[in-house]
């Protein structure tokens, strides 16, 4: 597995090594030691998450708060998404920066996003599997969301023109900090 390091401490881009030929692909998905490696220390899972969602749809910017928070490991099987992680720590150098990444079903990479961060995805395939591991229990009353157009984090949507569909509680979500 090839590891990434990104401009926010911790985020992390990962690789697998992928084996194809004319049959079609193998890939080793997780490996706990290989992961821990890579992250520098021990990581529990408790929770796999999957989502499908059309090309448009916007998810996020979501996160939950200590003692709650999750950090996620996400990847998409199938389709194409563009993945984003804000730093949200108020004592961390980059907080309100942000990082994207395209995670899809043909370049199988990762995107490791430490507790305390905020995420997001926008498909822009026709549909995409999104699939995530998650290192605490999901709970309503932890849960946080910031706004997807924030204009302080000015994040890059590769929207081409499309309005994204959002849910009823990421259109109203308030500004980092609001």
């Amino acid at each position: 597995m090839r590891v990434i390091t990104t401009a926010i401490d911790g985020v992390l881009i990962l690789e697998p090594r992928v084996f194809g030929d004319e049959r079609g692909f193998f890939l080793e998905s997780f490996s706990q030691r290989a992961f821990n490696q890579a992250v520098g220390h021990d990581i529990h899972f408790v929770q796999d998450n999957h989502s499908r969602s059309a090309r448009g749809v916007l998810r996020g910017l979501h996160g939950q708060r200590a003692p709650h928070a999750q950090g996620k490991l996400v990847r998409v099987t199938q389709g194409s998404v563009f993945d984003v992680a804000v730093d949200v720590r108020t004592d961390s150098p980059t907080y309100g920066e942000w990082v994207g990444v395209e995670l899809s079903g043909t370049n199988h990479k990762q995107l490791w996003i430490p507790p305390g961060l905020a995420h997001g995805f926008l498909v822009t395939s026709d549909i995409a599997d999104f699939l995530y591991k998650t290192t605490a229990y999901y709970r309503p009353d932890a849960e946080f969301a910031i706004r997807w157009d924030d204009p302080t984090l000015a994040i890059a949507w590769p929207l081409n023109g499309i309005v994204p569909a959002l849910s009823a509680k990421d259109a109203v979500a308030p500004p980092l900090g609001g």
